[in-house]
């Protein structure tokens, strides 16, 4: 029993390393052994900024005073509302705005953030589709950074860099990891390819967006697309998407449960992906990013539970004792506020909310739960 909990106990403890750590270490050897850098050009293609809101009254006005203040030119660029199924003054007040160039499309039902997409989609001129959410801030010059991607022929689609502040300008345990994923999406696009995009800032060439899904989230369906027709996702450092920490630890916590669950409905959906004759190196990233970092719950459980069957060893109770009092800070910081702040219990606190979404977002779609109605993320 003791031989099986301890080969349990490290393989459960190498495939966490590799999920966090081995798979971006791969990917930094294989950016300096074969790097494909972006050949950015200062182009003006036409260009379709899409807002997607439901109930937006108290941000919505904002947003677009934010979004035609950006540096574009006016005959190329177009911005669309696209309203899912709101009941406030969303629609009224984007409506204001329409002598400044402001379309609104809106659904009168609420189907769901894609369906609302898919409306402005088909109403969209441009060449290059750009989707972004409310709550984002965007820079002045975030609009050429992002479109002069496209002057590379292998690119397909551009993602933001996220930077998450709370109302006080200070850090958070989700601008940690943000700050990790970031890091990582810098290297896989050096190597190879982005294997998502950020949900709330990204662009996309506008053939790519043919089989549009209604049910898949369009951030991580739209740069499979890309790959399935020949191009690549990219991460562009000088497109920043500035947001407000969220306001709560549980509507963090339920907006993880969201992602993951609707990023696990677009894996399955998407299955030919994992095929390596086809996709080559992009395959492995996928199972890399996505499939071992959604099985890192797991692995987590089984480290623990196969430990406790080894604490007749000192190594173990060692490491049996640390894993307690990881779990302990993350209880902490997630129960009483005051901690949360504390650079030695965020992290842990963040790190453990992450996980246990992952975990319940597995529950949901094995019970047959699926997310195709989406509720935008309140932040300070």
């Amino acid at each position: 029993m003791k031989t099986v909990a301890e080969t349990l106990f490290w393989l459960s403890l190498a495939s966490i390393f590799y999920a966090y750590f081995g798979y971006p270490i791969v990917l930094w050897t294989l950016g300096r052994l074969w790097s494909r850098p972006v050949q950015r050009a200062p182009i003006r293609p036409s260009v379709s900024l899409i807002i997607t809101a439901h109930n937006e009254e108290q941000t919505i006005r904002q947003k677009l005073e934010n979004t035609l203040a950006l540096e574009y030119p006016r005959e190329h660029f177009e911005v669309i509302v696209a309203s899912d199924g709101s009941t406030d003054k969303t629609e009224e007040i984007s409506r204001l705005y329409s002598p400044y160039g402001v379309r609104l499309v809106a659904q009168r039902e609420r189907k769901g953030k894609e369906a609302a997409q898919r409306l402005a989609v088909e109403a969209a001129c441009g060449d290059i589709l750009i989707f972004t959410d409310v709550a984002v801030v965007l820079e002045r010059d975030a609009l050429r950074n992002m479109v002069s991607n496209f002057a590379d022929p292998s690119v397909g689609c551009v993602s933001s860099e996220d930077r998450i502040v709370n109302a006080k300008g200070e850090t958070s345990g989700e601008n940690f990891y943000i700050r990790y994923e970031m890091w990582l999406r810098r290297l896989e696009t050096q190597a190879n390819s982005l294997v998502g995009l950020s949900g709330s800032f990204f662009a996309v060439r506008k053939e790519l967006c043919e089989g549009w899904s209604d049910r898949l989230a369009s951030d991580f369906y739209l740069l499979l697309n890309a790959v399935r027709h020949g191009y690549r996702g990219i991460s562009d450092p000088y497109s920043l998407g500035y947001y407000r920490a969220i306001s709560s630890t549980e509507g963090e916590f339920q907006r993880k449960v969201r992602t993951a669950l609707r990023g696990i409905t677009v894996f399955f959906a998407t299955r030919e992906i994992l095929n390596p004759a086809q996709y080559g190196l992009f395959s492995w990233q996928v199972i890399s990013h996505k499939l071992l970092r959604w099985s890192v719950p797991l692995a987590l459980l089984c480290l623990f539970l196969s430990n406790i069957l080894l604490l007749g060893r000192r190594f173990y109770l060692v490491s049996f004792c640390l894993q307690s009092l990881f779990y302990l800070a993350a209880f902490v910081g997630y129960s009483c506020q005051p901690f949360h702040r504390h650079k030695l219990i965020k992290i842990p606190t963040f790190f453990s909310i992450v996980n246990l979404s992952i975990a319940i977002a597995w529950w949901r779609y094995l019970t047959g739960t699926r997310q195709v109605l989406w509720a935008p993320t309140r932040r300070f």
